[in-house]
């Protein structure tokens, strides 16, 4: 049974990766600063910090392959915090790189993002463009093998509140309104995180070492068609505001190709979460909390 580390478990993509590959008979640790409390029982958990080498190279002795999913993920928190942005995506990553490099690892799977792309993310782009490049120059000096994960907009159970389509769900379903920032045609590929969470597993497969992997889904909506959808399902009367903001500025809007980094593979599940049943699966969860508030 190989021995499987998720760096950062304890989040969205991360404990649901984590799930996945439990499901697949791998033996998976999580590590993360706090407990997961998606933790299963044939899991293991280690509580540390990716800046911490120490307990890195404690969680990380005789492991098989280690997912790198920790980090600041939010852009608006990387826009306002951009140090520790810095700090966290590319000191943290290279805390991290330089442990694995040392130990008998057989892949490395980095979470990066479509915006690498994009002259758009400000720092939050900048900093997984520098840990890609981290990445890539391990590969050349050590030889650590590498697969990067580029996400498009996840979506589903477990997302943290800034996640875009969980906070229009939870403003729809606690406000009956929605104060939207944008014009309404914005453009985004959306991709249900537990399929998201298959392709990052199905990734370790030869075929995708050390390259750049696109993951992202095959429904593709504007924003007035999303909301129109959040509205329907939760089954109240459309009241929407469009305001503008300078997140503008640093969120695309149609399409994040605009910078070509490594060359990247797109991988789509064949079969998906069709988006109106996530949708629905977001809106009673949010029902849930509120109820447990």
């Amino acid at each position: 049974m190989k021995r499987v580390v998720v760096i950062g478990g304890s989040g969205f993509i991360g404990s649901h990766t984590a799930d996945e590959l439990s499901k697949q008979g791998y033996s998976v640790t999580i590590f993360d600063q706090r407990l997961s409390p998606w933790l299963r029982i044939d899991q293991d958990m280690v509580e540390g910090d990716i800046l911490d080498v120490d307990a890195l190279g404690f969680a990380l002795k005789d492991t098989d392959i280690v997912y790198h999913f920790a980090g600041v993920s939010d852009i608006n928190e990387a826009n306002d915090r951009p140090l520790d942005a810095i700090n966290l995506n590319i000191m943290g990553t290279a805390s991290v790189l330089d442990v694995v490099s040392k130990l008998n690892v057989r892949r490395f799977v980095y979470a990066s993002t479509m915006y690498v792309y994009s002259p758009y993310g400000s720092f939050y782009r900048a900093t997984k463009q520098s840990a890609e490049t981290l990445i890539e120059a391990y590969y050349e000096k050590f030889g650590l093998e590498y697969t990067l994960l580029r996400y498009g907009s996840l979506y589903g159970p477990r997302a943290q509140d800034w996640n875009g389509l969980r906070g229009y769900v939870r403003q729809v379903v606690r406000e009956g309104r929605l104060k939207y920032d944008g014009t309404g045609r914005e453009r985004r590929e959306y991709v249900h995180v537990q399929d998201a969470a298959r392709l990052s597993v199905e990734v370790l497969d030869d075929q995708y070492r050390n390259q750049a992997i696109t993951i992202t889904g095959t429904q593709v909506l504007n924003s007035n068609e999303l909301i129109e959808m959040i509205f329907e399902i939760a089954g109240s009367e459309k009241i929407i505001e469009y305001v503008e903001t300078d997140k503008r500025t640093y969120h695309y809007s149609m399409t994040p190709y605009r910078y070509t980094p490594k060359q990247s593979r797109k991988l789509v599940s064949q079969e998906f979460i069709d988006l109106g049943q996530g949708i629905l699966e977001i809106v009673e969860e949010v029902h849930q909390l509120q109820n447990d508030e």
